[in-house]
């Protein structure tokens, strides 16, 4: 694993047993999934590269039903690759709406998502995970 994702992968195990708070984004006392992925991008990167609008926790969201998308396609690479660890997956849960959870890899076969009423959990990629797998993206590269 290069130095790069191994940082994403220690920096993403750190929100383990973090709240699920929809909207939040604070480690140890509050997240949801996208809470999650800006948590991490703080810690790679530094400052958010944009506000985000606020969003509904339910699949009903019209107004912003391709936001996530959207910011993945600019400010994350999108892979063809092989999933590995440190990878960023965009979920699409209901086949006829945009993609709505996001989740990052921690291993080739593990994952770590916030999940309502559960919080910040790693998780087993499997069969079920993975028939909704819309898209996976890797972090930009740090220029340090």
């Amino acid at each position: 694993m290069i130095m790069q994702q191994k940082n994403i992968v220690e920096a993403t195990i750190k929100w383990i047993g973090t709240p699920y708070r929809h909207q939040a984004s604070t480690i140890g006392a509050g997240c949801d999934c996208l809470g999650l992925l800006r948590g991490v991008w703080r810690e790679m990167f530094g400052e958010e590269p944009m506000k985000m609008p606020p969003y509904r926790a339910d699949w009903r969201d019209k107004k912003n039903a391709g936001a996530l998308q959207m910011a993945a396609d600019k400010y994350l690479i999108k892979s063809e690759a092989e999933l590995q660890a440190g990878d960023v997956l965009l979920f699409k849960m209901i086949s006829s709406l945009p993609p709505k959870h996001c989740a990052i890899m921690i291993s080739n076969s593990t994952f770590v998502h916030a999940q309502e009423q559960i919080g910040v959990v790693e998780a087993p990629l499997s069969d079920a995970w993975k028939k909704h797998i819309f898209a996976i993206y890797k972090f930009p590269k740090i220029a340090k």
